[in-house]
């Protein structure tokens, strides 16, 4: 008589030349997607200062290795698309960081050689709508 279908499964077995099964270490995550997740949490963090920009590239195109490693194995898949995220947030944040000092020494520029930084600040205020 045959039983219901079981959700378990069982451990993945070789056999050996003796035909003694050993059990084989289950699949983990591909290096490129843990490298993507890495590349992209410290891109996070180094987004301020335009580091995080370049990490952040890099961390897109090994996110992107690792999903396909994940298409052929099934194993860490996860880890990629999160790498991937981590590291487009890490660029996103960098350009957006890169675009307000842009637009900050515009706004800026003429206070560059103030005689303190009591001049420096009110010059700084008086540009950018302050009192």
């Amino acid at each position: 008589m045959k039983s219901g279908s079981s959700t378990a499964t069982a451990p993945r077995c070789t056999r050996t030349a003796g035909g003694v099964p050993v059990a084989r270490p289950p699949v983990t995550g591909g290096s490129a997607a843990t490298a993507s997740l890495v590349l992209g949490v410290v891109g996070l963090f180094t987004s301020v200062v335009l580091v995080g920009g370049l990490l952040g590239a890099a961390g897109v195109v090994l996110g992107f290795l690792g999903l396909r490693t994940a298409g052929r194995t099934g194993a860490g898949r996860s880890t990629a698309v999160t790498g991937v995220v981590t590291s487009v947030l890490a660029l996103v944040m960098s350009v957006l960081f890169a675009l307000f000092v842009a637009w900050y020494a515009n706004r800026t520029q003429s206070c560059y050689q103030p005689d303190s930084l009591h001049q420096y600040a009110q010059c700084v205020r008086h540009h950018l709508g302050g009192n």
